[in-house]
């Protein structure tokens, strides 16, 4: 069967519990038209890019699935009439990656910016750098 992978934004008001309740649902629906879920994470609330719905954050969830297109269309069918989801993304994948997905890993393990290391090492802040001495402005005019 197909593989694929989904991303739910549910609305910011649901409790966690009401959030993750949402991936079995959804989970269920895959398994009742022959597929399976794989692997399911909760990411928890983020803020959005822009606002959905007059919402600024919502609940993410993200699904690993091995099922036939007919489940997932059914699926997002669903995902989409159901008032909790903003927001539904299915991608087709050659194969799933090993592991937490990314959003899950932690910090030092995706290579994120360490502590004011992230500009590297600019030394004495009155140096100009290789862009060497300007001279006085006013005699370009």
């Amino acid at each position: 069967m197909p593989l694929y992978e989904h991303v739910l934004i549910a609305r910011q008001d649901l409790s966690n519990a009401q959030a993750e309740g949402l991936i079995e649902h959804f989970g269920t629906v895959l398994a009742d038209n022959g597929g399976k879920v794989v692997e399911s994470e909760y990411w928890g609330v983020k803020t959005m890019a822009y606002k959905i719905n007059k919402n600024r954050k919502g609940h993410y969830a993200y699904l690993r699935t091995d099922a036939p297109s007919a489940a997932v269309a059914e699926m997002e069918r669903l995902a989409r009439l159901h008032d909790d989801v903003m927001r539904v993304m299915s991608l087709k994948v050659e194969k799933h990656e090993e592991g937490p997905s990314v959003q899950m890993q932690k910090r030092d393990e995706r290579g994120e910016r360490g502590d004011r290391g992230d500009r590297g090492d600019r030394g004495d802040r009155g140096d100009r750098g290789d862009r060497g001495d300007r001279g006085d402005r006013r005699e370009r005019r």
